[in-house]
């Protein structure tokens, strides 16, 4: 194994894992984790939760 093919599988990888992660980031499951979590800097500090 030369060091071309090391280069082209960390690539593959690479690639395989962001397309992971943009399928999880953009599934239906955590719009509304996501959607919790953009609204904490909106929230108001006297409803008692944590900011």
């Amino acid at each position: 194994m030369d060091i071309n093919s090391l280069r082209t599988a960390v690539t593959l990888l690479s690639l395989l894992v962001f397309l992971v992660i943009v399928v999880w980031t953009y599934s239906s499951r955590n719009k509304a984790h996501f959607d919790e979590l953009a609204g904490m800097a909106l929230q108001d500090e006297a409803d008692g939760r944590p900011q």
